[in-house]
């Protein structure tokens, strides 16, 4: 497993190293368009870190098809992992979530997930990396 690190000093190397779209996901608040990320329909088990940094964020057991186009999870790995803050953009009020670690823009959190927490992490695939169980 890979500890958390900073990899990207400057927002130069964060482009470089994630692309134009990634960039404006993680940096810019931006989301990709809906069943066309990487990880939307993946079954592959593992352990989704942050592009970013390699923080820890959500397992592959927690995983569900939500129907949403994006890769939803029930949880986070593990409390303090994620950061939830009051998103007002785009005329509407949601839960924005961050890596806690590096405050990459992750995707939002919404109150119609499963059994047991309730909860849809609604995250981009842009900000996640699978670090793939063999």
């Amino acid at each position: 497993m890979k500890d958390i690190e900073v990899r990207i000093r400057n927002d130069e190397e964060l482009r470089e190293r994630l692309g134009e779209e990634g960039f404006r996901i993680v940096r810019q608040k931006g989301t990709e368009r809906a069943f066309t990320g990487r990880y939307w329909n993946s079954k592959t088990p593992g352990l989704y870190r942050c592009s970013v940094c390699s923080n820890p964020l959500f397992a592959s057991d927690t995983k569900y098809d939500s129907g949403s186009g994006w890769p939803s999870y029930w949880q986070p790995v593990a409390p303090g992992h994620v950061k939830e803050e009051v998103d007002r953009s785009h005329g509407m009020l949601r839960t924005e979530v961050l890596c806690a670690h590096c405050q990459a823009h992750l995707g939002h959190v919404f109150p119609d997930g499963p059994a047991p927490t309730g909860l849809r992490y609604c995250i981009n695939s842009a900000s996640l990396e699978l670090d793939a169980d063999i």
